[in-house]
């Protein structure tokens, strides 16, 4: 498959098109950057959109449930934006698959790890959040995460 084709493949099971230049961006762990002379990562785009994302479920949940005190909200946000769940929405659209990493973490499994996929989930939600602005990007993220939140009652 070629890397055009790879993109496409990847944007269509997200939803909505990314800047390429910004997609490799929120692809580029960094342990491919070290190892090819300390490229920029997606560390900054995982800090952007680790804040969108919190953004977006605390206020999708804070509508959702009106009866509930913040420590209950609190704890529901918690059970949908955590590392495991996060790495479950990953795993749905194969992200691991586009993942450019350093060859220790490609040797140790580090397509399937569920820190490095929730990381670059939020890279991937930062990169969208700068190519789109917030509300086409809570619609890709609420569509990604309905079953979380749907269930978010239950889980927190």
């Amino acid at each position: 498959m070629t890397a055009r084709a790879a993109r496409d493949q990847l944007l269509t099971a997200w939803g909505i098109d990314i800047d390429p230049e910004m997609l490799i961006l929120a692809l580029t762990h960094r342990s491919f950057a070290n190892e090819r002379g300390k490229i920029p990562t997606n560390e900054r785009l995982e800090f952007l959109g680790d804040a969108v994302l919190q953004l977006i479920v605390t206020e999708r949940l804070y509508l959702a449930h009106p009866d509930h005190p913040e420590g209950h909200l609190a704890k529901m946000r918690a059970a949908t934006v955590s590392q495991t769940p996060l790495a479950l929405v990953a795993r749905s659209i194969n992200l691991g698959d586009y993942l450019l990493l350093g060859r220790g973490e490609e040797k140790t499994g580090g397509r399937d790890k569920d820190s490095i996929l929730s990381d670059t989930m939020e890279a991937l939600i930062g990169a969208t959040y700068l190519c789109h602005g917030l509300e086409p990007t809570r619609a890709i993220v609420e569509h990604h995460l309905a079953d979380l939140l749907a269930t978010a009652l239950e889980r927190g």
